[in-house]
């Protein structure tokens, strides 16, 4: 397991975020999830919830991001991520957003972003800026498509660096957000042709980083939906379900199509593979988004996501 050969199994870390209780991803013996398979024009902004044996009230519904109305579909309650403080019902079935399995809650709210800017960049925890706002960690594999996602949700073609040159970000670098909270761009993980020692030094800091930064809202966990699930992508995320780190998987290129004679599968293919081999490691499921930086497919999704954990923990 190469990438847990860079972040050794530790005993199960208490993340000091108080949204961590309610947004932990627990590990377990190897039980497979079956998921439906859906492709992305029957994912809904509003579905068909089949309940559970418990679902009383209805959700708040959210106004600011206008999301298109489409054909509802059913999906099982148990494949939902449900934030902390949300019920659902039969009678009123909540809103999902789309491409995703998240269900939107009354904390979703003030998510659009009016303002971006960069801070600094820091290569150890202690260095990073100490104001004490939320914040949420961009990580993948190098060349996944990191830094044109970040400059896709901000609509900022140029804040964060961008190369054909896998492996540029080097530091833990921090983008401040409408004045209240920070996008964060970490070292991509996975690149060959790094220096040794430029990479233990990545994985120290962004190991350290994880298990100790104490506004850490999320990772988002970015995967090329492009191509088939990669196993170094698969240890990264178990790791950070080993060591109790809220994550967010966040499915990269969606746009892509690859040719059927030639093997490839189509986008929404890999996504349901690697949603089948990630259920292995976790007992529920994890938060997961469909995106692509070219058509900013997913960018609003990301945005109100990121709004209610984020007023969740502040009011939490």
């Amino acid at each position: 397991m190469a990438f847990l050969t860079h972040f050794p199994v530790a005993p199960i870390h208490h993340h000091s975020s108080s949204l961590f209780t309610r947004f932990f991803l627990s590990p377990k013996p190897k039980t497979l999830l079956i998921f439906a398979t859906l492709s992305p024009s029957h994912f809904s902004s509003t579905s068909t919830i089949i309940p559970s044996s418990s679902s009383s009230s209805s959700l708040e519904t959210f106004q600011e991001i206008s999301l298109p109305e489409e054909t509802p579909i059913q999906i099982a309650q148990e494949k939902l991520f449900i934030p902390p403080d949300t019920e659902i019902s039969s009678e009123k079935p909540p809103r999902i957003l789309r491409g995703s399995n998240i269900v939107l809650s009354k904390y979703a709210r003030d998510a659009q972003i009016v303002s971006a800017e960069f801070v600094k960049s820091s290569v150890e925890t202690d260095a990073c800026p100490s104001d004490g706002s939320p914040e949420f960690a961009l990580v993948g594999r190098s060349n996944v498509g990191k830094s044109s996602l970040l400059n896709s949700i901000v609509k900022r073609k140029k804040l964060a660096l961008t190369s054909k040159k896998p492996g540029k970000t080097q530091c833990i670098n921090h983008f401040r957000i409408n004045d209240s909270w920070y996008l964060v761009d970490l070292p991509g993980y996975g690149y060959a042709s790094a220096p040794h020692e430029l990479k233990q030094d990545w994985n120290k800091f962004t190991k350290d980083y994880f298990l100790n930064r104490s506004t850490l809202v999320s990772v988002f966990l970015l995967i090329d939906a492009s191509i088939p699930a990669k196993k170094i992508d698969l240890e990264y995320a178990s790791w950070l379900g080993q060591n109790q780190v809220p994550m967010t998987i966040v499915f990269t290129k969606c746009d892509k199509r690859k040719k059927k004679k030639n093997g490839g599968k189509h986008p929404e293919e890999n996504v349901q593979d690697f949603q089948d081999l990630i259920s292995k490691y976790f007992d529920s499921v994890p938060p997961w988004i469909m995106t692509s930086s070219l058509t900013n497919q997913g960018r609003d999704e990301i945005l109100l996501h990121m709004s209610q954990l984020r007023n969740y923990w502040l009011n939490h």
